[in-house]
């Protein structure tokens, strides 16, 4: 069954019109905002209650969240160290390739399509 997707937004269901709004690039801004107003919340809320941790860091203010950022930051380095060693050449299977752009231009079936 080919269904042409609708052009009128309203057409669409609740939910996907919901959904819409984070696929606009004009709330990309808005939405880092949000996490970052989120992230700084639940910052400021780490001093507002006694900690009864095991280690001694488990007691300073907002030591989880630092730790979660320096790993983060440390994965995507580890990542990108990673890369340099596991990265293939683009023709790295060659003529076996079941994408391999060496085909005939002659062999080839070329069909036009209309717009109308």
């Amino acid at each position: 069954m080919d269904r042409k997707p609708a052009d009128n937004p309203d057409s669409y269901p609740p939910l996907g019109r919901v959904l819409m709004w984070f696929t606009d690039p004009a709330n990309a801004n808005k939405i880092f905002g949000a996490l970052a107003g989120i992230c700084l919340m639940t910052f400021l809320a780490d001093f507002t209650y006694k900690k009864y941790g095991h280690f001694a860091v488990e007691y300073i203010p907002g030591f989880y969240a630092a730790y979660g950022f320096v790993m983060f930051i440390a994965l995507i380095l580890a990542a990108k160290t990673l890369r340099i060693f596991i990265k293939r050449p683009e023709d790295f299977y060659g003529e076996k390739a079941i994408d391999c752009e060496s085909y005939p231009e002659e062999e080839l079936e070329q069909v036009g399509h209309d717009d109308a």
